[in-house]
């Protein structure tokens, strides 16, 4: 029988800390042979991709990886680029900046890129994202919705994203930006996805796609609409106050876990 290649995902909501103790940061470190796995930041959603890919390229040679390559698409075309594909070849891990998470499916979305990306998660690269790059990681993402407002009916843009874990929609700046009401009608419009929203500086750590741990200094927001018995989503008179009866909200800290299966949170004091 073959053995099962365990999937990694470090999803962060944003502005980890870059200047401090970088838990965060370190944490993604620590899943490579600093002397010897290859280490990719892909810059794919930013306007400034020279300016970002240099600043994480500096933080990570400061925190001992030795092996760095910076991955920047600026068109499609680069998507098709036998030296871009290449360039990923044999990584240990990719970290997507942030930025404009509908640049990111837009330019790679169905080129050879795309499926080599597929192909390294599939055989147990770990993937990183933040901000954007948090976003993008689901295969439903959100684009764009009003922040700090009362959710209304029909307000939120949403696009498939890369898909690396499947059934949960991601929102990031999560508490700085009073996005809970976008994520609720993102959950409205998509009750069979778990809807988990990641305040700044913290990050969820997926395990095999069916579990999760928080790290970091904030908090994450797991909406669960599994028993959501009425709403009044529709496209009709999209600017009206969402209604929705019936939805289940955990609020999970560091160290606290979440079981994506049963949907279920816990912490390893409770059992």
């Amino acid at each position: 029988m073959k053995k099962k290649t365990e999937k990694n995902l470090i999803i962060i909501g944003g502005a980890e800390d870059k200047t401090g103790e970088k838990k965060i940061l370190k944490e993604v470190c620590s899943r490579l042979k600093k002397q010897e796995d290859t280490l990719v930041v892909a810059t794919i959603a930013s306007e400034m991709p020279e300016e970002l890919g240099d600043e994480y390229k500096k933080i990570f040679q400061e925190l001992g990886i030795k092996n760095i390559k910076i991955l920047t698409i600026r068109s499609r075309k680069d998507a098709f680029d036998i030296n871009n594909i290449t360039l990923i070849e044999n990584i240990a891990l990719m970290f997507f900046t942030g930025g404009d998470q509908l640049r990111i499916t837009s330019l790679i979305g169905g080129t050879p890129l795309y499926a080599k990306i597929q192909e390294l998660y599939r055989e147990g690269c770990t993937f990183v994202g933040t901000s954007a790059g948090a976003s993008v990681m689901s295969d439903t993402m959100i684009i764009t919705g009003p922040d700090e407002e009362s959710p209304k009916k029909c307000t939120l843009k949403m696009a498939p994203g890369l898909g690396l874990i499947k059934g949960v929609i991601i929102d990031q700046h999560f508490a700085q930006r009073g996005r809970i009401g976008r994520l609720l009608v993102g959950i409205a419009e998509n009750p069979q996805s778990l809807g988990i929203g990641i305040d700044e500086d913290t990050a969820i750590m997926v395990r095999n796609s069916d579990e999760f741990t928080v790290m970091g200094s904030g908090a994450v927001y797991v909406i669960d609409g599994s028993d959501i018995g009425y709403s009044n989503v529709s496209e009709q008179y999209p600017e009206e106050i969402l209604s929705i009866f019936n939805v289940r909200l955990h609020v999970l800290k560091y160290g606290d876990k979440f079981n994506l299966t049963n949907k279920m949170p816990y912490n390893t004091k409770e059992i």
